[in-house]
């Protein structure tokens, strides 16, 4: 996941970020193990099922250079005709942090169960076999890029030289062909699951493979928090568009904490007449700017209450202007409480700064630390060296954003996904979004799919309940599975 908790995401490179040395782990190499097999039988969609799980080392060569990268496969045993078999690849964002949170958040065969109740101790968080995997469909490959989880890059290779989109996307191309190649899969459909900056690395897969059609049949791309738009949602002051995709996602969070009148509606009623409002009132309203009559500003100032629970004196203070940032310390101010950023339904204490550390962090924390139980007690895996979770882009200027210092640079990822769509005309994408997620909104997921020019009828759009892990609430982790098993069909 790591939505780069402030920062996230994005875009290819021309010239490599100076090198600055690592974190010694990075550069120590991981021993060459041999593969750990186990073999597994569990449930899924209501099917008993036999599946091996695999987790091994592939070495890599690709443009950039070599690379080990270590994989988790999860395969269905007594398939007959494996070039009917999906094949998932699953990766989590970073840029560039270990796949632990969809393997175990929430995809794999086993999950992390989490309970309803917002915050609940960590300590009550468990181990279970995820019924909601869609192993029963398809086979799952969850990939940590080198310089995470146990993937490295080889001996002669610096680190540096993956930390920019599109080596980072040749470096997931080169494995996904080598695995194929290695399983004896090549006729294999290829799925691509990307959350988070993941949803950036999958566009430019896509048109890496639009590039070069017969590197492999990938038939669909899900974009799970999807940032291939970031550029719309990142609050510049200037950024009108921003502001109005946003407001679905406040009307969202201000619904669940009870700070707007519901008025005898449903949620989704509410939010309907939210993403209404923001298209067709509240943007008009920003292009005006200061052209807007004082009697309009307040009406819609006032409007802007009803959705988000921020008081019309704030946004007429404001320019009709809060992001969300500002929204997180604001709506629960009066009882001094700071909203998650990757999942609003959090709440904690504001500190003496007024801030805190993200309440929602909980989740991704949690998971990381239960991995290390899952691989060692259902695995079996007790390699000696250590599993990295973290990044090791410390910061955004490591990265090369097509020669940009920053992410917000307006890099095409949607027009990545529009090559491969005319190259491929069976190519499905399905683009998701927890509701209360303020870092990746459901706003942008529906501004992006109105303006990509995507095929809308191999288009889809999910939202879930939940935040950026929104796989972390169960109707939500079943939700997921039954959509990625029609995406797969």
């Amino acid at each position: 996941m790591r939505i780069l908790m402030a920062w996230l995401l994005l875009t290819p490179a021309m010239a490599v970020p100076a090198w600055a040395a690592p974190d010694s782990a990075i550069q120590q190499p991981v021993g060459p193990h041999a593969a750990v097999v186990t073999h597994l039988k569990g449930r899924f969609n209501g099917q008993k099922i036999r599946y091996t799980a695999t987790v091994e080392g592939s070495d890599v060569a690709d443009p950039s250079g070599q690379t080990r990268i270590v994989s988790f496969a999860y395969t269905r045993d007594g398939v007959k005709d494996t070039t009917r078999r999906p094949v998932t690849f699953l990766f989590n964002g970073g840029p560039i942090v270990a796949s632990a949170w969809v393997h175990l958040g929430g995809l794999g065969p086993y999950r992390v169960a989490i309970p309803d109740q917002v915050g609940a101790d960590p300590a009550t968080f468990r181990i279970v076999e995820n019924e909601y995997s869609p192993l029963d469909v398809t086979d799952l490959v969850f990939v940590d890029p080198a310089s995470t989880g146990w993937s490295r890059v080889a001996a002669g290779t610096r680190p540096d030289a993956y930390y920019s989109v599109k080596a980072d996307a040749q470096q997931f191309v080169a494995f996904i062909k080598a695995w194929l190649a290695a399983h004896g899969r090549a006729d294999s459909p290829v799925y691509v699951f990307g959350e988070s900056y993941g949803t950036n690395r999958a566009a430019e897969i896509a048109g890496q493979v639009a590039d070069a059609p017969a590197t492999f049949h990938l038939a669909g791309v899900f974009l799970y928090g999807q940032a291939v738009n970031i550029i719309e949602y990142a609050q510049r002051p200037a950024n009108i568009v921003s502001y109005a995709v946003s407001l679905p996602t406040l009307a969202a969070i201000a619904w669940y904490h009870g700070h707007v009148d519901h008025g005898g509606k449903t949620q989704e009623v509410f939010l309907d007449e939210a993403r209404s409002f923001a298209r067709t009132e509240y943007l008009p309203a920003l292009f005006q700017g200061n052209g807007l009559p004082a009697a309009e500003q307040q009406r819609i100032a006032a409007r802007l209450e009803q959705f988000s629970g921020i008081p019309a004196a704030w946004y007429l203070a404001h320019t009709l202007r809060i992001t969300k940032e500002e929204f997180r310390l604001e709506l629960l101010k009066d009882r001094g409480l700071l909203l998650g950023r990757s999942d609003a339904r959090y709440v904690a204490p504001v500190g003496p700064k007024g801030r805190a550390d993200d309440p929602s962090n909980v989740l991704p924390a949690t998971v990381a630390k239960l991995f290390e139980t899952y691989r060692r007690e259902t695995l079996h895996l007790n390699w000696p060296e250590p599993y990295l979770t973290g990044s090791p882009v410390a910061e955004l200027e490591d990265w090369d954003w097509s020669g940009s210092k920053t992410p917000f640079g307006d890099w095409p990822y949607a027009q990545r996904i529009t090559k491969l769509m005319a190259v491929n005309p069976s190519l499905r994408v399905v683009v998701a979004n927890g509701w209360y997620d303020t870092s990746t909104t459901v706003g942008a997921a529906e501004l992006l799919v109105a303006q990509a020019g995507w095929d809308p009828a191999r288009t889809r759009l999910r939202f879930y309940d939940g935040g950026h892990m929104g796989y972390s609430v169960a109707a939500t982790a079943r939700a997921i599975g039954e959509d990625i098993r029609e995406w797969v069909k």
